[in-house]
């Protein structure tokens, strides 16, 4: 029997090829791709999906791994991996964003613990809110979604194509216009609320000069701001969805799946 080496580079890629995406892409993923799972354990997650969808995808160029062009390919595999989970680690970081404006307008903003997720120290409410949207993307099944989404994304954008243009990096960085709008949508109903009581204890202050407003109007701002962002849960979960769905759009648009 006779095996070329044409062969035997096309059945190698054929594993090695997709897992540099699926690697790449559960490195920038969120909650796969968090601290909380060991690296170990997103390593076996990806050689266990790369075995499982190997034999459904397009058949592979057959390009030695270790040429020029073989490293071109790898750090294509590896953009375009990053590039899909960096599109949904925005959606979430926008609730982070957002429970930094409402700390900051309550005064909470030294208030900070650190983000095991990301090793980053952030403020309590962004926190919070994190801790929600990532229950919440658990409870969507969105893990799954984007694992599927990932999946078609080697029919779309194959490998050994041209991958990426000019376009989607364009798209991918006004992702930071977007990300701050939407924060700011969460928490402009809180912010405005806190603007009303920040005026009030302005009218206080010129009324009863002898008060000491920074020694009564913190807490109350606090306790006011806690009282108001347990009345914005109610909003938390229509916004939740309405950003991550947004946010899979975006993905789809950019693997061109629609």
């Amino acid at each position: 029997m006779n095996i070329t080496d044409s062969e035997i580079w096309q059945f190698v890629g054929q594993y090695v090829w997709p897992l540099f995406r699926i690697a790449s892409f559960f490195m920038a993923v969120p909650v796969l791709g968090s601290k909380l799972i060991n690296a170990r354990a997103r390593l076996a997650l990806a050689v266990m999906i790369t075995i499982i969808i190997a034999p459904i995808l397009p058949p592979m160029p057959a390009v030695d791994p270790v040429s020029i062009q073989g490293m071109l390919i790898v750090f294509q595999q590896v953009l375009i991996g990053v590039s899909m989970g960096f599109v949904l680690q925005v959606v979430m970081q926008l609730f982070v964003l957002a429970g930094q404006f409402i700390a900051m307008k309550m005064g909470l903003g030294f208030a900070s613990m650190n983000d095991p997720s990301n090793g980053v120290s952030v403020t309590v409410i962004s926190q919070f809110y994190l801790m929600m949207a990532t229950l919440l993307f658990l409870s969507f099944d969105a893990h799954l979604l984007i694992i599927d989404l990932l999946v078609e994304s080697f029919k779309t954008v194959p490998i050994g194509g041209e991958g990426f243009g000019l376009q989607q990096f364009i798209d991918i960085a006004s992702l930071g216009s977007w990300m701050f709008a939407g924060a700011l949508v969460i928490a402009l109903p809180l912010l405005t609320s806190l603007l009303v009581v920040n005026l009030a204890f302005g009218v206080m202050s010129r009324a009863a000069p002898q008060m000491n407003v920074f020694a009564v109007g913190f807490p109350i701002t606090l306790v006011f701001g806690l009282i108001l962002i347990w009345f914005g849960l109610a909003s938390f979960l229509p916004n939740y969805t309405t950003f991550l769905g947004q946010g899979m759009t975006m993905v789809r648009e950019l693997i061109g799946v629609f």
